[in-house]
Order: C-alpha cells, then structure tokens, then sequence
C-alpha cells in the first residue's frame, strides 16, 4: 500500500471520529435542553404522571388550559374522600328518622282513640251551646210570645205554628198549647222566669224525660251472653255508616271487643268507609270484597266471626235504602233472619237526619214495619231549626232517640239527654 493510500484512509477515520464526536455532543446539548424543560414545568416533587400531563413550551396557551384541567383534576380527587364520608353522614339522621316514620300513624289515632272517650257530660254541654248559638227559633220563638202581658187567640195560634213549624208534630202541638193554656188561665203568670221554667217543664214532658234510652250493649250482661248485635238501618245521606263508626269507637272506648259487618254492598266504596272507620279504633270489618254481594251472606259472617273472637258487641252497616224500594225492605228484614241463626238482634237502630223533619218521620214508620226500631240516631241535630222531630219521631213510633250527632268529629256522638236537649233550645 502507497503512502498516498495510508494518508486518504487516515484523513476518512478522523473525518468519521470527528462526525461521531459532533453527534454525541449534539444529543447530549438536546438532552441538557430536555432537562432544563424538564424541571422548569415539572414542580419539585413531581412524577413522571404529572410530565406526560403537561404540553410541550411551544404551546404555552395548551398547556396553561393543561395545567387548569390537571388542577381541577387534583380538586376532584381531593374531593374525592368528601364524597365517600358524606353519605355516612345523611345516614346516621336517615336512621333517627326511622323510629318518626313509625310514629307517625300512631299520631292521627290519638284524637280518634284516646285512653278515655269524651264524657257525656262533656259532650252535651256541646250540644247545649251550640243548639244555644244556633239559628234555632223554637225556644226563642216560643218564649218571645208566652212571656206577653195578655195572650190573644192569635198569640195561641202563633205558639202552635211555632210548634208545626219545628216539626213537633201536629198532635204534640195540639196537646203542648191546650196544656200552655190551662196553666196559664191557673196560674196567671207573666213573669219571663216562670214562663221559661213553665216551658220548660211542659218541654221535658213531651220530650220524655223518663224513657230509657241506655243501648243494650251498655248495660250489665250476664258471663258468656255472646256478643251484642246491633243492626243500623236508614237511608242514604242520613250519615248511617259513620254513625257506626262512631258507635264502635265508643263501645271500644268502654274497653269493649266490637266487631262489624259490612252489609252494606249495594253503594260503592261503603265496605271502604267502615273499613277506614275500623282501622281507626282497631276494629276488625267483615266484608265482601265482591261488588253487589248478599247483604245477609256477609252479615252472617259477621254474626260467626264475632262469636268466634268473643266479642262483646256486632254492628252490622246495612245498604241505605229507600222506602220505595220494596225489594230492598225485603232484603233488610232478610239480614236480621239470617243473622238471627246466629246471635240475636238486640238493636236496630235507625239513623235519622234532623233537618229533613216529617219526612225523615215517613222513613221512619217503614222501617219500623219491616224490620222493628229499638232506637233513634239523629244526626245534624246541632244545626237544625227542626229539633221538635225529636217529640214526633217518638210520639209516632214509642221509641226513644237513644243518641244524637253534634258534629263530623270522632267523638261528635253523645246520648241523648232530654234535659240538655231542652234548656240548649231555650237559653
């Protein structure tokens, strides 16, 4: 090999060192430049997560919105553990607010069931006031024309309008202006107190101060006499299943097991109303869950389940039915029959709307023929101007109003206190 040879292949080797050492040092300047970029975006501390996050320098808008998203990424993990204790604490109210969930039914049940009913008492002074603040002419009519100096045949025959007028009755008023009329021609008496005090004698006469109007199911009842069937009957719109309803709070209010039957299956939603009436006082309903079922079927049911409990007292809701409708009589004196088999019937009560006067009296002389009334029911007596149908309804028929209705409320029935009943007519 020429020397001219080794001088080219010498000047080729160092040309190639020289290009190798050009291109380390160029890596190693981008890898410093790399480095510098590095620690200028990454803050100290920072992983390698926290790089791949970040833009390159050359886009400085990118990577300010980069490093916006990378906080509120840090904001939403940090908010992360909130979230996971947050739900432990609406937990520990949703369980205090179990035990008021629970409690809250029993809320409503205390005004309709308390330990002890309303007392009688409590509930005809009631009565009393609201007959005394009510538009009721009859007492102030009645008084306002036996209170004057001297009493005309006119002024007489204005106290037996009076008397017609609050559906007393035609022979009832006959017989209270011939009675009014002796005493005065006797006595001579003017004075307003004596004529009140002698009203209201003559009143509580024709009213019957002396009947007896307890309900069988109240009185003493021999050890093992079965359970006491009470059979309610009346028209529609007289309130003849919320009366029952009432009725058996009462009785449970006395400590006593009621049970009732839902006879009543030819109007929509009844079996419903009694039931709702029975939940309120724990009291069990038999019924039939089929539209236009035999009344006397599920009466007599009623009439087996109630001596099957032992209970002490069976109220049967039957249909409200019209006097007209001949069939439907039949079918009422079909459920006492029936029940019969079973218990005996020792009340039917017929449940009587005071304002609808003489003619809740022609209601009354039917039922009485079809099936036999032991006692009255008059509901809304505390707002009727007609409460002579009181003195009517017996006089007619020889029974007694056993109790009155003075309002919607659970305990808004009361017996019937002749006394009460009068002195709320004339104060």
């Amino acid at each position: 090999m020429s020397e001219t040879t080794l001088i080219v292949i010498g000047v080729i080797a160092v040309v190639l060192i020289a290009a190798i050492i050009a291109v380390i040092v160029s890596k190693n300047r981008k890898a410093s430049q790399a480095s510098q970029t590095v620690s200028a975006v990454t803050p100290a501390g920072g992983s390698p997560s926290d790089i791949a996050r970040s833009a390159p320098a050359s886009a400085p808008e990118e990577t300010g919105q980069t490093d916006e998203s990378a906080e509120s990424v840090k904001s939403a993990e940090s908010v992360e553990p909130v979230e996971s204790e947050s739900p432990a604490k609406p937990a520990e109210p949703t369980q205090t607010a179990e035990p008021t969930q629970s409690a809250e039914p029993a809320k409503p049940a205390e005004p309709v069931r308390p330990a002890k009913p309303e007392s009688a008492a409590s509930r005809l002074t009631r009565l009393k006031a609201r007959l005394a603040n009510s538009a009721n002419p009859f007492g102030k009519a009645l008084f306002n024309i036996l209170a004057q100096d001297n009493l005309s045949e006119s002024d007489w025959e204005d106290v037996e309008d009076t008397l017609l007028l609050a559906d007393v009755g035609a022979e009832a008023s006959e017989q209270l202006v011939e009675e009014l009329r002796k005493d005065a021609r006797i006595t001579g008496e003017r004075n307003p107190e004596a004529v009140h005090g002698l009203l209201r004698e003559k009143l509580l006469d024709l009213v019957g101060r002396d009947m007896d109007r307890s309900l069988v199911a109240s009185r003493p009842r021999p050890e093992n006499a079965g359970p006491s069937v009470i059979i309610m009957v009346g028209v529609n719109g007289t309130g003849k299943t919320t009366t029952a309803g009432k009725l058996a709070r009462l009785f449970v209010a006395e400590d006593k097991k009621v049970v009732m039957g839902a006879a009543d299956t030819f109007r929509a939603a009844a079996a419903d109303q009694l039931e709702t009436w029975g939940s309120r006082v724990g009291v069990p309903v038999v019924r039939s869950d089929k539209d236009g079922a035999d009344p006397a079927s599920v009466a007599f049911e009623a009439a087996k389940a109630a001596k099957e409990q032992n209970a002490d007292v069976l109220i049967i809701d039957t249909a409200g039915r019209l006097q007209n409708k001949s069939n439907l009589m039949d079918e009422l004196g079909k459920i006492r029959r029936v029940t019969e088999k079973t218990l005996p019937v020792e009340e039917v009560l017929l449940v009587l709307d005071a304002t609808t006067g003489q003619n809740g009296m022609t209601q009354a002389k039917v039922f009485a023929e079809v099936i036999g009334i032991t006692g009255i029911v008059l509901t809304k007596l505390d707002g009727s101007a007609k409460g002579g149908i009181v003195i009517s309804v017996q006089k007619e028929l020889g029974v007694p109003v056993k109790l009155i209705g003075l309002g919607e409320g659970p305990d808004d029935l009361a017996p019937f206190d002749p006394e009460s009943f009068v002195d709320g007519i004339l104060d």
